[in-house]
């Protein structure tokens, strides 16, 4: 991966964060569970692999097995849900996350996540890492990540214009959502660095955030 070499600083009003490969690795349990999926539905699981990361599992789904109804990846997904909430063995913060959640005690910011509650509360919570107030989960929104409905909604809800946030993702999902809302992105660790987000850094104790007295957020990378 290619971080970041010379120091940025970017400047916004609020900063919208993806949990699973931002702040909270759990790439171990979505192996587990995907390529279980992948062996019942007689797929490589490689393949999968490529394609899961930051997507709800429905959206997954409907790409993996183009052919098959909505509605059943919708009730598949369900049964991945329930089981990765579930399994939290390996479930680690990526490092630097507690003390970037913390430092953002006076920074407008919110989770935007394609978990849902359930499994984000339960992420969260076995990573060690206190969740923020706003959060947009898969229940708040009708679309997945690549669109971008997720973010617009974690600006609205801090009443922050698009392009006055800053998404850190890591997926290339992710990154693609957090563009088309019209916001910067910093991509955090190897997975994003594909994907050509704005700058990109190792993990987030690569990161540093600064509010000013007129309430601008200065975020230093690198």
């Amino acid at each position: 991966m290619t971080a970041t070499a010379v120091p940025t600083v970017l400047t916004a009003r609020a900063l919208l964060l993806d949990m699973d490969g931002t702040l909270v690795n759990s790439d171990v349990v979505v192996e587990r569970c995907w390529r279980r999926w992948a062996e019942r539905h007689g797929l490589d699981g490689d393949e999968v692999m490529k394609v899961v990361h930051g997507r709800q599992g429905y959206a997954s789904m409907a790409l993996l097995l183009p052919d098959r109804p909505m509605a059943q990846n919708h009730a598949d997904n369900a049964r991945m849900l329930a089981e990765e909430t579930a399994d939290m063995d390996g479930v680690v913060a990526i490092p630097g996350a507690q003390a970037f959640l913390a430092s953002l005690a006076k920074v407008p910011h919110a989770l935007v996540t394609s978990a849902d509650v359930a499994l984000s509360t339960a992420r969260m919570a076995a990573a060690g890492l206190a969740l923020p107030e706003v959060r947009i989960t898969a229940e708040s929104v009708g679309a997945s990540k690549p669109d971008p409905e997720g973010f617009l909604k974690g600006a609205a809800e801090l009443g922050v214009e698009p392009s006055e946030c800053i998404v850190f993702e890591d997926s290339g999902a992710g990154i693609t959502a957090g563009r088309a809302a019209g916001m910067q992105v910093v991509g955090v660790g190897p997975r994003a660095d594909f994907h050509e987000p704005d700058v990109v850094v190792r993990d987030l104790t690569q990161v540093r955030v600064e509010v000013g007295a007129d309430g601008e957020v200065r975020v230093y990378v690198g």
